[in-house]
């Protein structure tokens, strides 16, 4: 006796050594075995309905038998007297109780039973099922030791609960804030979508989920995590699917069994190989914007848990500001895109308007006064100031269109058309500007030097408007992975912190490098001057 309590210390020390609770598991019944020399050993959890088992872990068995028997055991018969009635129960021959239903074909015959169940504060949350004693039936020994390691099995699996418990909070907490720092710091929505569709997978156990946004009137996949959710990218969840209806009624839903819901396309849920699911709506302000996704809990029960269904709408709501937050910055911008072009239609028309359009009317009276001449004389010195005012206009209409889209840009290249650029701006403002390019042989892509371009004519129209500088300075140096710009002056220069755009085009420079993920720089005080810094990574 005194050896088997030294085992039974010992197992106790060993099982509550473990911190996973399936360690802890494996680690009872293994015990429970060798401590009464039974051949066969199992344990089984009671779900949360308390009236059946979710898992069954045996010892004793080949893997290869245990596939044999087929499915296992769901708490009927004798397992179920235990989880009906929590008491310790021994049998010489369990055959004989009356709650005895047999065995299932391949099951290794079983005479000797005894049956302890473990408590958590009164309540049970499993039982030790022993059979086949090697040296004849069970004794009160027996249930007495297997008693003691129940009891001391209960405080181990509370303490593995506890532990799995706070590592998990601790896993949520961690994700939590990545994705609020990916909102505070990521302008790319499908970055976002990507991570909040990676966390929820990882912290709930789903083999795959989704996220599915309104498009064009449908409702498309825009982001997916899992072995095969990367084929759903850009599908279209069917119109009337369970995803849908979940969007309409605003309210998170779990479904145990995809195919006996109605509600559920079945031939997208047969496509995807999905059982179970977990839908939840994305909303900002009351009001759906999207719809996450789950499908089947790996490890065990493929049904999600209310906890599940909690944690999958705390992620929701992060993955609904980010896409709120998305649209309305593309609303802003598109807002100004539209206000920028209005505000460079009204500039040409007045340009038109006052300049060309004036200019043209000179035309007309000077053709007047070469019909009206008295003399050759005075038609001829009427047809060259005719001519002056004809080559003026023309060159008025070339600087607009240059100003629209330099053609040289197009045709040569961003240094060209800088070179160009500058030696209008020296003639027409006697402001020397020095150039120098360092780009190397092969051409910037489209988007960047337009860019560039737009950046140093907008800074040398600051220059003409508000610096008063004598001399300006134009840099551009390629790097392995990046462009970047330098445009300097000596003007009298500005606070950049005071400024509120106006009439300086800050905001307009900012968006137009934002847009291609670039850096803009500006660095200027009312005596040094101006320098604008601009830098573009390359693809």
């Amino acid at each position: 006796m005194e050896s088997r309590f030294r085992s039974l210390v010992e197992a106790g020390i060993s099982v509550s050594s473990e911190l996973s609770l399936d360690a802890v598991l494996r680690r009872i019944v293994e015990a429970a075995a060798e401590l009464t020399d039974a051949r066969y050993a199992a344990l089984g959890v009671i779900d949360p309905t308390g009236l059946g088992l979710e898992r069954f872990l045996v010892t004793g068995m080949e893997a290869s038998l245990q596939e044999a028997i087929g499915e296992e055991p769901h708490g009927r018969g004798i397992l179920g007297v235990l989880i009906r009635d929590a008491r310790p129960l021994r049998l010489p021959d369990l055959a004989k109780h009356p709650a005895s239903v047999g065995f299932p074909p391949n099951h290794p015959p079983m005479t000797s039973f005894l049956g302890v169940p473990i408590l958590l504060r009164s309540v049970a949350y499993g039982n030790l099922y022993l059979t086949e004693k090697r040296s004849g039936e069970f004794t009160q020994e027996d249930e007495d030791v297997i008693s003691l390691l129940a009891a001391q099995a209960a405080v181990a699996i509370e303490n593995a609960r506890l532990y799995e418990s706070s590592t998990r909070w601790s896993r949520q907490l961690e994700s939590l804030i990545e994705v609020g720092n990916a909102l505070s710091e990521e302008l790319e929505l499908p970055r976002v979508l990507q991570l909040v569709a990676d966390r929820v997978r990882d912290l709930i156990g789903a083999r795959d989920v989704f996220i599915g946004l309104p498009a064009g009137g449908r409702l498309l996949v825009q982001a997916a995590s899992g072995d095969g959710a990367g084929g759903v990218v850009g599908q279209e969840l069917p119109e009337r699917s369970k995803s849908a209806r979940v969007l309409e009624r605003r309210r998170s839903e779990r479904v145990d069994s995809l195919i006996d819901d109605p509600e559920v396309e079945q031939d997208f849920a047969r496509r995807l190989g999905a059982r179970t699911g977990l839908f939840v709506p994305m909303l900002v302000r009351g009001e759906p914007i999207g719809v996450i996704v789950a499908h089947d809990k790996q490890n065990g029960d493929p049904r999600f848990t209310q906890e599940d269904l909690r944690l999958a709408e705390t992620f929701a709501a992060r993955a609904a500001v980010a896409a709120d937050l998305s649209t309305r910055v593309a609303r802003d911008a598109m807002a100004r895109v539209v206000d920028a072009q209005e505000l460079e239609r009204k500039r040409l028309a007045r340009e038109l308007h006052d300049e060309t359009g004036q200019a043209l009317t000179s035309v007309l009276l000077g053709l007047r006064a070469i019909e009206e001449a008295a003399d050759p004389e005075e038609a001829r010195a009427a047809t060259e100031r005719l001519r002056e005012l004809i080559v003026g206009t023309l060159h008025d209409v070339r600087s607009l269109a240059v100003e629209l889209r330099p053609k040289a840009l197009d045709d040569f290249g961003l240094v060209p058309a800088l070179e160009r650029l500058s030696a209008t701006f020296t003639e027409g403002t006697g402001i020397p500007v020095e150039l120098e390019a360092v780009l190397g042989d092969e051409r910037l892509p489209a988007p960047v030097e337009t860019a560039l371009y737009r950046i140093v004519q907008e800074a040398l129209t600051n220059v003409i408007k508000h610096s008063r500088a004598s001399r300006v300075s134009v840099l551009l140096r390629r790097k392995r992975a990046s462009v970047a710009a330098v445009i300097e002056d000596d003007g009298v220069g500005f606070e950049p912190d005071d400024a509120r755009d106006g009439g300086l085009g800050l905001i307009g420079m900012r968006e137009r490098i934002g847009l291609l993920d670039g850096r803009l720089t500006i660095e200027s005080s009312a005596e040094g001057g101006t320098s604008v810094v601009v830098e573009v990574p390359l693809p």
